[in-house]
């Protein structure tokens, strides 16, 4: 059964590009989409999205895009968003980011979503872009330096840091690199 998306933004190129991009993938169907939040209630019973790609600027709360329904949302973003308002969302996706980077933070956040909703913990296993960028952390880059070495946005960096930590319960750099250094990640040396 293909993942249906519901792409809520202002900007009909940006809808066009995403679309153009999401179907060319088979396990994607893209709804017809929203350019603004009006006629959001009847498009989530109708279209029954299984993830919704919106601009954060329309709304700083991701509860007030899916109403009561458990859609998990990301952030499209384009321009700067203040960090806080993109904790609030599941995930985000940057334009700048290659297709594949779009398409497996979908996919991610859906299984992760299907999962929970099924009683089945969520996969604690680091995908090998989050050990990537594990890696990149515990040798004390910074996010911006993270994102140009892995050709990513910040904001996708941020991302991961953020599903790294939710995944290994970790929340100190010390702390992560404790535990690449345990998982033979990296070498103790390498640090020095």
């Amino acid at each position: 059964m293909k993942t249906r998306v519901l792409i809520i933004e202002p900007s009909e190129v940006i809808v066009e590009g995403l679309k153009s991009l999401l179907e060319q993938q088979t396990r994607f169907k893209v709804l017809p989409p929203l350019y603004g939040l009006d006629a959001l209630d009847e498009r989530l019973i109708s279209g029954k999205p299984d993830v919704i790609i919106a601009n954060p600027t329309l709304s700083s709360q991701p509860g007030q895009l899916t109403g009561d329904t458990a859609v998990p949302v990301v952030a499209l973003v384009y321009q700067y968003v203040e960090p806080v308002v993109l904790k609030r969302y599941d995930a985000a996706i940057d334009i700048r980011d290659n297709c594949g980077t779009i398409v497996d933070t979908l996919i991610r956040i859906v299984q992760s979503h299907e999962q929970a909703e099924h009683g089945r913990p969520a996969s604690y296993e680091l995908s090998r872009r989050e050990t990537d960028v594990l890696v990149q952390v515990a040798r004390g880059l910074t996010n911006k330096e993270i994102a140009d070495s892995l050709n990513v946005s910040v904001h996708t960096v941020i991302s991961h840091r953020k599903n790294i930590m939710h995944k290994t319960g970790i929340k100190s750099v010390a702390g992560l690199t404790v535990y690449a250094i345990l998982n033979n990640l990296i070498d103790e040396s390498a640090l020095i």
